[in-house]
């Protein structure tokens, strides 16, 4: 499958729109705590730290994300 070209930037065009990206990574801010929730219950110090990680990036995302569009 090839994408067209956008002929002022030369990147890929794409078809994604800002909202759909928030919404992303608003499902993975939940995910994040659905596992950080479980590493601690099951005692796993990896899932809990890469949770924290997960909540941290969406978090700072999102924010960046609402600044930048409102």
């Amino acid at each position: 499958m090839r994408y067209k070209i956008d002929p002022a930037t030369g990147l890929p065009m794409t078809e994604t729109s800002p909202g759909m990206l928030a919404a992303t990574v608003f499902l993975a801010l939940i995910i994040g705590f659905v596992l950080l929730y479980a590493g601690n219950k099951g005692k796993q110090l990896w899932l809990s730290v890469w949770s924290v990680g997960l909540i941290i990036c969406s978090v700072l995302y999102l924010i960046w994300h609402y600044l930048q569009y409102y």
